[in-house]
């Protein structure tokens, strides 16, 4: 299938423009973040009016890490731990303030959204371990701010998706009862970027290879460490036991292949696998509502996914 025709008009406006500002690649991480939070602003939209409140998390080594709990519904709520994309260096809780809101709508549950220390201030693996010390929280304290500790899930998109990812992988391996699901928004699962779907889609299609070799860069010490699966769970040496998963790709999405790479291995390992790729769209089309219905669409689909995982009744759309 082409491009969906609304990102198809999008991204010749952006090609069209892209010789005349810096590439992301050519930018300090300040500057990154100036940009991505401002094209936030015009590429979403306002998510769903539900309560929301911003907390503080202790990391292991005592930093406070922000994170902000969005209520879907009442009483002792399932919840899911959502950690935000960027490329471990862009991003926070107001670029995917949109995102959380309708989840918890359209799943009638909470979302704790946290905000996990970027690099290249932070560099690997602090991503992972704030990601591990909020899932420790939740379940520790998570009751007295109303939420089920025995109904978890844990989701994100891009390399969010990645944390949630090894985060299943490292509960697994310590022993721990997996969540209730891994929502998996286009996940980076492999250590080299060098599939088919990365070769074709290297330039043109939002996600720009060098852009996203930068991030990367800007998170990674070595080589060891890009093949650590913590930051490319593709490389675990076993999939099996882990939590059933929802994997959403993108059919214009250089992270394609090793999103579909994933789902298959999960499903050879014995894991449920729910793996929905999205005809005519690109890399982050969950936070493009401001430019195609298909991101409502998506969201509420994932709040019936969400729904079933927690067994509750779904949401009313409104």
């Amino acid at each position: 299938m082409p491009l969906h025709p609304d990102l198809e008009a999008f991204l010749e406006l952006a090609n069209a423009d892209a010789g005349s500002r810096p590439r992301m690649s050519a930018m300090t991480p300040a500057q990154a973040r100036a940009a991505y939070d401002a094209a936030t602003e015009v590429l979403d939209i306002p998510g769903a009016p539900v309560p929301a409140i911003d907390l503080t998390l202790p990391a292991r080594d005592g930093t406070l890490l922000r994170a902000r709990l969005y209520r879907g519904a009442e009483a002792l709520a399932p919840v899911l731990l959502y950690f935000h994309g960027g490329g471990y260096v862009l991003g926070g809780l107001d670029s995917h303030d949109s995102l959380c809101r309708d989840l918890a709508r359209h799943g009638g549950c909470a979302v704790l959204a946290v905000d996990y220390r970027r690099a290249p201030e932070h560099r690997f693996p602090t991503a992972f371990h704030d990601a591990g010390d909020a899932l420790a929280w939740l379940r520790t304290h998570g009751a007295a701010q109303g939420l089920d500790p025995l109904r978890v899930a844990v989701g994100g998109d891009s390399v969010g998706g990645t944390l949630a990812a090894a985060l299943c992988l490292a509960e697994r391996d310590a022993g721990r009862a997996q969540p209730c699901l891994q929502l998996l928004l286009y996940p980076c699962t492999a250590a080299w970027q060098d599939s088919d779907s990365h070769r074709r889609l290297a330039q043109g299609h939002l996600l720009e290879a060098d852009t996203l070799q930068w991030m990367f860069a800007q998170y990674l010490g070595s080589d060891a460490e890009r093949q650590d699966w913590r930051f490319a769970p593709l490389l675990a040496a076993s999939l099996a036991g882990l939590a059933p998963a929802c994997v959403v790709l993108a059919e214009f999405d250089p992270l394609l292949d090793e999103g579909r790479a994933y789902a298959a291995r999960l499903a050879e390992a014995g894991v449920p696998v729910d793996l929905r790729v999205y005809a005519g769209m690109v890399h982050d089309f969950a936070r493009l509502g401001g430019v195609t219905t298909e991101a409502d669409r998506l969201r509420r689909e994932l709040g019936q996914v969400l729904a079933r995982a927690f067994g509750t009744p779904l949401a009313v759309a409104a």
